[in-house]
């Protein structure tokens, strides 16, 4: 959903480069194929232990289709990229290979200028491309990701003892049932995300805004009844299809509590998703689950970002590499 996944730290720290490869910006490229697609895979080490053997991190990218490498141009003329993982992976490259998969019939490498003001990508027609829509579904995603695990794994340098899935956002839906469908994966951290579905999440949103003379809740209800009647239209014209808001909808729960594996759980207490994760909290609290950790973030929001008095987003202070950190240390936990 366009309104409320935006991964808005992509604007924040950057590092300057000026060439066209992924090799330039510290990254190595690989391809492989699924279903007939070419997929694009982003592997981020630490530099001089690229042939090292380590296990992996996969990161599953949020939602929309945004380029994992985004060019821009400074007012000085200097050239940059904004962050591919969002936080800064150096920390976590010590122990693992960072890797992330980039959006179906999306660009790899875009300039700024290219893109539309909220760094998605659109085609010639002005829109997103086709071939993405058609493949922006939760399951063609978790299918995917577990055929480039394996890909991976298949690598020399990649150990197989380990195996850490995470993802923020529209991510963390994916992570979480790649870990419920893949038991190969040995840790999960699900961030961002709404245990209880998408839908919900919309209508909070909306709930926040409403007033006696604006009733933007029982709107957002209506849209969901036209999403569920309709669950496999995939019409996008407004948006993410019915059948891409329905798969996400149904709730992560499903998936987060049949797990045996740890499982790390971060949210900001300002998200919309947050009732929900507290909800899950003292769910697993109650069933006394001890492989589940959660970390609420006070006072920020989906981002991490902090809210300032009038309730606008603080983009000034970036959380997202104290988060990373966090993650770091729980991973580092037996």
């Amino acid at each position: 959903m366009k309104s409320f996944t935006i991964i808005i730290a992509l604007t924040f720290t950057t590092s300057s480069y000026g060439q066209n490869k992924p090799a330039d910006f510290g990254l190595r490229h690989f391809q492989t194929i699924y279903k007939g697609d070419t997929v694009d895979i982003l592997v981020k080490s630490k530099k001089g232990d690229e042939q090292k053997k380590k296990p992996l991190f996969l990161f599953c990218q949020g939602s929309l289709p945004i380029p994992l490498i985004i060019k821009y141009t400074d007012s000085s003329g200097k050239e940059g990229i904004y962050n591919v993982f969002v936080f800064n992976p150096d920390s976590l490259s010590n122990e693992y290979h960072l890797a992330i998969i980039n959006k179906p019939y999306v660009p790899l490498i875009v300039g700024q200028k290219f893109l539309n003001r909220d760094l998605t990508y659109s085609d010639s027609t002005g829109k997103f491309p086709r071939k993405y829509i058609e493949r922006n579904l939760l399951d063609y995603y978790v299918d995917r990701d577990i055929a480039v695990i394996r890909f991976l794994q298949n690598q020399l340098w990649v150990s197989s003892d380990k195996l850490v899935v995470a993802g923020h956002s529209e991510g963390s839906t994916i992570a979480a049932k790649i870990a419920y469908s893949f038991p190969k994966v040995t840790r999960l951290i699900y961030s961002g995300g709404n245990p209880c579905g998408r839908i919900v999440t919309m209508i909070e949103q909306q709930r926040a805004f409403e007033s006696d003379t604006a009733k933007y809740g029982e709107q957002a209800f209506d849209k969901c009844k036209t999403i569920i009647d309709d669950s496999n239209n995939m019409d996008a014209s407004n948006g993410d299809t019915n059948k891409a808001t329905y798969e996400f909808s149904i709730p992560p729960i499903n998936y987060l509590e049949k797990l045996k594996i740890p499982v790390l759980i971060t949210y900001g207490t300002k998200d919309y998703s947050c009732p929900f994760n507290d909800y899950f909290r003292v769910q697993m609290m109650k069933q006394r689950r001890a492989n589940f950790t959660f970390r609420a973030y006070v006072g920020v929001e989906h981002n991490f970002f902090p809210l300032k008095a009038n309730g606008e987003t603080n983009f000034e202070i970036f959380n997202w590499d104290k988060v990373a950190d966090d993650w770091r240390n729980w991973l580092k936990k037996p």
